[in-house]
């Protein structure tokens, strides 16, 4: 069943939010004085679950915000080892993680944009890690080795020293924007971005951290269908939106986050206080949100195109989940989780105007085959024009 969201219609202003998202970067270095390590969370590229509840939203505006930016910049990819040894497979895609890389620095170098170096987190001499590492090399690209560091979360003080982030290997930059991005998530962004900061200060260079994340959307509400469907993607990770409280306490404002980031605020905000002690001038933040750079919301022009789309979007993971469960791969939780966030919306399947059509074509398969014995059958698509088209196997 495909459907197309908001047909005709935008809901999202690509210009106007590259207009804001580059004034933030460029505030944060500003107030840094000095080099910005910003995490990319999400897609770099082919954002599609952005164009799906932003209609409009380009999925490529990154690489476009990137284009802008181009000679202040330099980019790092981060990939776990961990994952190219058990051969994890990005979900849209269909490939592995290391593949994903090579298929990363290829789709920037289309943009005109190369990277600097692809960091290998938690290294501890996989055999296929050694071999991807060989492979990179031998195409050209720096390749520096992170290890795996004993009581991340309960010792502080050895995290933040020599035997800590001091034994990882040092990369080299030279533009004020570091951007560190990645295949995928859990790659090790931030501890790249934590141990380039430890090192950057030992040499007396004024460094801070900043995070680049689309969704949630921190300036519109808890509840807003677009979050909502932030909640449905990562839905098999259990992720889940809340108020950022370190946000409402501090400034008795409501800002939108979610559970990851609000519980490891205050390791990080430790972790970086013991890193940048003795340069009182830098900014320190407050609350996760502080940490973001994140305009999204502000790029929204047409709120009720956006909440319809994100409606719909609901309904679609939940589809997916569904057939994912079927076929045995995806557990039960995450499809009762995602006809949890149906219902809170009030959003019931056949909202989505394919539903029904595939369904009748898939009744009128089973009534015009009797004593087949096989799967019946029936798909719907929505055109641009509106029309739906159906069909079914005999």
């Amino acid at each position: 069943m495909i459907s197309h969201n908001s047909i005709k219609k935008s809901g999202f202003d690509n210009d106007k939010y590259l207009k804001e998202q580059t004034t933030a970067i460029l505030d944060r270095v500003k107030k840094i004085n000095g080099k910005l390590y910003l995490e990319f969370g999400g897609k770099l590229c082919f954002d599609y679950h952005a164009a799906r509840v932003l209609p409009g939203y380009d999925p490529n505006v990154k690489m476009r915000l990137l284009q802008q930016l181009k000679n202040k910049i330099d980019i790092v990819l981060s990939i776990y080892a961990g994952d190219i040894e058990k051969g994890r497979v990005r979900g849209d895609f269909g490939i592995t993680y290391d593949a994903a890389t090579f298929k990363l620095i290829d789709d920037l170098r289309k943009w005109d944009l190369n990277i600097l170096a692809v960091v290998i987190t938690r290294f501890a001499n996989q055999p296929s890690a050694l071999t991807f590492k060989n492979k990179l090399e031998r195409r050209g690209v720096k390749v520096y080795l992170h290890y795996p560091i004993e009581h991340y979360s309960t010792d502080i003080d050895f995290v933040v020293s020599d035997n800590g982030f001091g034994k990882n290997e040092y990369i080299e930059t030279k533009k004020p924007i570091v951007v560190v991005t990645a295949p995928g998530p859990n790659s090790g962004k931030l501890s790249t971005c934590l141990s380039q900061l430890y090192q950057e200060h030992k040499r007396g260079i004024n460094a801070g951290y900043a995070k680049f994340e689309t969704f949630p959307i921190w300036s519109i509400p808890l509840k807003h269908p677009v979050n909502v469907a932030y909640e449905a993607a990562t839905a098999d990770i259990l992720d889940y939106n809340l108020v950022d409280p370190f946000h409402l306490a501090k400034y008795k404002e409501t800002a939108i986050n979610y559970n990851r980031d609000v519980e490891s605020f205050p390791i990080l905000k430790l972790i970086l206080t013991r890193i940048m002690k003795n340069d009182s001038d830098l900014p320190m933040y407050n609350s996760p949100t502080d940490m973001g750079v994140n305009r999204a919301g502000f790029g929204i022009v047409d709120d009720k195109i956006v909440q319809e789309a994100a409606k719909q979007e609901l309904i679609r993971r939940y589809f997916r989940y569904n057939s994912e469960y079927v076929l045995g791969i995806e557990k039960k939780e995450t499809v009762d989780r995602a006809v949890l966030l149906m219902e809170e919306m009030g959003v019931k399947t056949t909202d989505r105007l394919v539903v029904a059509p595939a369904r009748k074509a898939s009744e009128d398969a089973e009534n015009n085959g009797k004593g087949f014995e096989g799967i019946y059958c029936g798909a719907a698509i929505q055109l641009k024009s509106e029309k739906i088209i159906t069909g079914k196997n005999s």
